[in-house]
């Protein structure tokens, strides 16, 4: 299964500013299909189990605390090449450096409100899938 997908969220930042619908089409535009998808909002505990590999990091107590601020949409994408053309697909983590028509281009309001996540390796696109979806949630 490694290398057709990856696991994505829209942030809190993107879901209160209402665009789910608009960053899900460009998803779909660009040949992405959806296998699982949910809207769940993440406790402190579980954002910090998600980010826990950032834990030494100075960031990582805000980037917790922004995770848990608000709901999130999870899902799991499926398409050839996944993790490389979806991080194409959503820029530059620093939204002002995002190449144009990028969904952090379009959407991200800075680098700790960045709209999105996106997987960086087909082994963490599993292991994060596997933290939100069982096997029975993904079609």
């Amino acid at each position: 299964m490694a290398g057709n997908i990856t696991f994505t969220m829209i942030k809190p930042d993107a879901v209160q500013s209402g665009y789910i619908g608009a960053i899900l089409a460009k998803i779909n535009e660009a040949g992405f299909r959806i296998v699982a998808m949910k809207m769940t909002q993440l406790s402190a505990q579980k954002a910090g189990e998600f980010y826990a590999v950032h834990k030494e990091r100075p960031f990582y107590g805000e980037l917790v605390s922004f995770m848990s601020s608000g709901p999130i949409v999870a899902a799991i994408l499926e398409k050839d090449n996944a993790v490389e053309d979806f991080r194409t697909l959503i820029g530059a983590t620093d939204p002002a450096k995002a190449a144009p028509g990028t969904i952090r281009a379009l959407y991200a309001r800075n680098v700790g409100e960045n709209a999105i996540h996106g997987s960086d390796s087909d082994e963490n696109a599993v292991i994060e899938s596997s933290f939100f979806f069982s096997a029975l949630e993904r079609f």
